[in-house]
C-alpha cells in the first residue's frame, strides 16, 4: 500500500528506488532489477540524465529511428524520429521516397515571432492607463536592456510591446502583449526573464505616475508568462505534381487525387475527423521534435490552438487540384530551437542535430513541418486506397508476437506467413498457437 513520505527529494537514488519498490509494487526485487536495468552503464551519462529532472530513479527509453530520402528545398535529409508507435517511421519513409521522385518537398518560413504577456488588473480610467503606457514604454524597454543585449547582437530581441484592453472578458483585465525574435533558441527563459522584469518595472513606474489617483497606482500584476500559441511563428511545407505522376497502384491517378482532396476537405469540415487527421500529422511532427530535444507539449498545444483559430477545429493540411496539378500543403506554427536546453546536453539530441547537418531553427521548422506533411500524406493515401489497418497491423505484427512470447524462429516464420495474410489480433494468435502445437 502506497503511504505518504517526507523528504523524498532528499533521499539518494537507491533510497528512492527502495521506497518505490517496497511501497508501490508487489515484487520489490523485480522492480529494483528493472529500474537498474535501464540505467546507463556509463556513470557520467547516467548522472547527466539524472540531473535533467527531479526524483529520477531510472531512464525511460523510446526507439530512436531515421527516415531517409527526404528531399527538402533540393537538399537531402535523413530525418531522426523518436516515437513508440508502429508504422510511423515506415510511413514517413515511404512518403519521402514517393515525393523524392517527384521533385521533393518545398518549405518556407512565413514568420518567426514568439509571444509573451503580462496579465494585470487595472480598474481606473482607461485613458489614463493609455497615457501612462505611452510615457512608460521607453523605460520598460530600457529596463530589460541587460537581458536583451546578447540577443540583440545576434539580430533578435523584442519586436513590439503593446497595451491591450481585455475588460470585455474580465473586469479590469489588461495585458502587455510582447513579441520576440529569439533566433536559433526556443527562447522560453529569455522571454520569461524579460516579462518578469517588465512586470516589476510596470508596477514601479505606476507608483510614480502623476496622472493616476492613489488607487489607480496600485496595478495588480497577476502573472507574466510566455504563450505557446505562436500563430506568427509559422512555416509552410508543400508537395505538388501532375495528377498523371501520382502513380497509385490499383486506383486510377485521377480518382486517387479526387478522393484524397475529398478526404482532406472532410477533415477541414468535420471536427471528429479533424482531430484524428491532425493526430496523424503530429505523429511525424512530435517524433522529430522529441528527437531534437524540443518541447513537444508546447508544440502540440500551439498547433491544436492554431487548428481552431477560425472558430472550429479543422485540418492543418490542405489539398487541391488545379489545371491537372495535385497540390498538398500544410501551414503550422512551430516554436523550435537548435541551441540551449537539451540541444547541448543530451547526447542523442546532439546526434540528431548532427544527422540533420546542424540546422538553424528556421531549417528545423521546415524539416519538422515536412515530416508532418509526409506522415499525413501516407495516412490519407492509405485511408482512400487499402485502408489504414493493412499497413499498420503488419508493422504492429512484431509487437503482437513479442506479447505472445514468440521465439526468433517463430517470429521469422510468422512474418513470412503474414506477408500475404490479413493481420489481426485473432489471426496472429491463431497462427502462433498452430505453430506451437506442431
Amino acid at each position: 500500500m502506497n503511504t505518504p513520505v517526507e523528504g523524498f527529494s532528499k533521499l539518494t537514488k537507491t533510497q528512492k528506488i527502495d521506497w518505490i519498490a517496497t511501497n508501490c509494487t508487489t515484487d520489490p526485487k523485480a522492480t529494483k532489477q528493472l529500474l537498474e536495468q535501464y540505467w546507463n552503464t556509463d556513470p557520467r551519462v547516467q548522472k547527466l540524465h539524472d540531473e535533467f529532472i527531479e526524483n529520477t530513479v531510472s531512464n525511460y527509453y523510446l526507439p530512436f529511428a531515421v527516415a531517409p530520402n527526404f528531399k527538402i528545398n533540393n537538399e537531402l535529409y535523413a530525418v531522426p524520429m523518436a516515437i513508440e508507435e508502429s508504422s510511423v517511421v515506415a510511413a514517413a519513409s515511404k512518403a519521402a521516397k514517393f515525393w523524392l521522385e517527384r521533385g521533393g518537398f518545398k518549405a518556407e518560413i512565413i514568420g518567426t515571432e514568439k509571444v509573451g504577456q503580462i496579465h494585470f488588473i487595472y480598474k481606473g480610467d482607461k485613458q489614463k492607463l493609455s497615457d501612462f503606457f505611452t510615457s512608460a514604454k521607453p523605460e520598460l524597454l530600457q529596463s530589460v536592456a541587460t537581458i536583451t543585449q546578447r540577443m540583440e547582437k545576434r539580430g533578435g530581441g523584442i519586436k513590439n510591446l503593446e497595451l491591450r484592453d481585455l475588460t470585455d472578458k474580465i473586469e479590469g483585465y489588461h495585458q502587455l502583449h510582447c513579441t520576440f525574435e529569439t533566433l536559433d533558441a526556443m527562447g522560453a527563459n529569455f522571454i520569461n526573464s524579460c516579462l518578469e522584469q517588465f512586470a516589476k518595472t510596470l508596477k514601479e513606474l505606476a507608483l510614480d505616475f502623476d496622472g493616476f489617483t492613489e488607487e489607480e497606482k496600485n496595478i495588480e500584476v497577476v502573472m507574466s508568462i510566455l504563450s505557446n500559441y505562436v500563430p506568427d511563428c509559422l512555416v509552410k511545407a508543400e508537395v505538388s505534381c501532375p495528377i498523371s505522376e501520382l502513380g497509385i497502384a490499383d486506383m486510377p491517378a485521377e480518382e486517387f487525387a479526387e478522393k484524397f482532396v475529398q478526404a482532406v476537405n472532410i477533415a477541414k469540415a468535420e471536427p471528429y475527423r479533424a482531430v484524428t487527421h491532425n493526430k496523424g500529422i503530429m505523429n511525424g511532427i512530435d517524433a522529430v521534435v522529441l528527437a531534437t530535444g524540443n518541447d513537444f507539449r508546447a508544440v502540440e498545444a500551439g498547433v491544436h490552438a492554431y487548428a481552431a483559430k477560425d472558430g472550429q477545429y479543422s485540418s492543418l493540411t490542405h489539398a487541391k487540384i488545379e489545371d491537372g496539378i495535385f497540390t498538398f500543403w500544410i501551414e503550422v506554427p512551430l516554436a523550435l530551437g537548435t541551441v540551449g536546453g537539451l540541444t547541448t546536453l543530451h547526447p542523442m539530441v546532439k546526434l540528431a542535430l548532427e544527422i540533420l547537418q546542424h540546422p538553424s531553427a528556421k531549417e528545423l521548422m521546415q524539416i519538422v513541418a515536412v515530416a508532418g506533411l509526409a506522415q499525413n500524406f501516407a495516412a490519407v493515401r492509405s485511408l482512400v486506397t487499402t485502408g489504414i489497418q493493412k499497413g499498420h497491423m503488419k508493422m504492429h505484427l512484431l509487437n503482437m508476437l513479442n506479447q505472445l512470447g514468440a521465439t526468433e524462429a517463430e517470429k521469422q516464420e510468422l512474418v513470412t506467413y503474414f506477408k500475404d495474410q490479413t493481420v489481426t489480433n485473432a489471426s496472429v494468435k491463431e497462427a502462433y498457437e498452430r505453430i506451437k502445437s506442431n
